[in-house]
């Protein structure tokens, strides 16, 4: 995970060692300091190394520049390894970026009036059915009830596939035939959480790229209907750049309030995990790290700086 990352902070020590020296003595005193000339050269390096990580470019240079402002002339004790360095500064740097929208989405359900509505939109092949479930498990486990709804009508398969995740985890689905309207579907689901006193229904959508417009219009069809509490959109981290373009897709046609993403236990470079909420301007909530229904955690920027930095060592 992470390997562009991971690479750099390999061989930093080692290139600063090759060229001119990036610290220099600090006269009268015990300390040093980075050379503002040779930082300059490490930095175009660590932005060269995000956007090779698939990090948005707008994001990479934020970081970067966070990265310079931190570090520009600042004097630092002896003992202190160049590598050290500047991964302290790189670690908060990624901890403002992944912060800045938190939410707090388990004070958000605890507090909105029931049933809490969720619909889940995103290209097909995300994982999005499969998150839909780990989600479902999870709400169970702490003590919310659930329904879901098929509204992906347009493929038998996908209501079959949902079918077996609601059948498996002891939850009510609501469906239709296959091509029937996915907005209905999500009104009956609804309807039938108001009268059972469910407390959450997650609406499953279609994610046919390939016709994008006819999607979008779908997709803001249902939300009309529905009128969801949440959009969340599932990105797949594998797809890296092409995750956040399809979030910025989704957002503009529907609105998204939240991003989940699936596969992170998978993703070789991390720039979408790092990325995508500082380029539509929500919230991470949650990933899916592995197959499993349990396989999921609450976003925590703290996990995913460590999970960076723990492979790069």
């Amino acid at each position: 995970m992470f390997r562009a990352l991971r690479d750099f902070f390999k061989g930093t020590a080692k290139k600063a060692a090759e060229v001119e020296p990036v610290l220099e003595e600090v006269v009268g005193d015990s300390g040093k300091r980075i050379r503002e000339g040779a930082l300059g050269d490490l930095l175009d390096e660590l932005q060269m190394e995000l956007l090779a990580a698939d990090v948005a470019l707008p994001v990479a240079e934020e970081i970067t520049k966070s990265v310079k402002e931190q570090l520009a002339g600042k004097r630092f004790e002896r003992g202190y390894r160049l590598d050290d360095i500047v991964e302290g500064a790189l670690r908060k740097a990624l901890k403002d970026i992944l912060s800045k929208y938190a939410f707090d989405f388990w004070k958000f359900m605890g507090e909105k009036e029931k049933p809490v509505v969720l619909m889940f939109v995103g290209v097909n092949g995300t994982g999005k059915t499969s998150m839909i479930a780990k989600l479902t498990k999870l709400f169970t486990s702490k003590g919310f009830s659930t329904v879901l709804a098929a509204a992906d009508t347009f493929r038998a398969g996908a209501i079959e596939q949902i079918s077996i995740h609601a059948d498996r985890l002891g939850t009510k689905i609501i469906k239709h035939q296959a091509g029937g309207d996915p907005a209905a579907v999500a009104y009956d689901a609804i309807e039938h959480a108001k009268a059972r006193r469910r407390d959450i229904v997650l609406i499953d959508t279609a994610g046919r790229m390939q016709t994008n417009r006819n999607l979008m219009e779908e997709m803001k069809k249902i939300k009309k209907v529905a009128k969801p509490d949440l959009v969340i959109f599932v990105g797949d981290s594998l797809t890296g750049s092409d995750a956040i373009e399809q979030a910025r897709e989704f957002d503009a046609a529907v609105g998204v309030d939240a991003v989940v993403l699936t596969k992170i236990d998978a993703d070789a470079k991390g720039g979408a995990a790092i990325s995508i909420s500082s380029e539509i301007g929500k919230p991470i909530i949650f990933v899916s790290n592995g197959q499993e229904y349990d396989n999921i955690l609450e976003f925590n920027p703290d996990w995913m700086i460590d999970r960076i930095f723990e492979e790069g060592k």
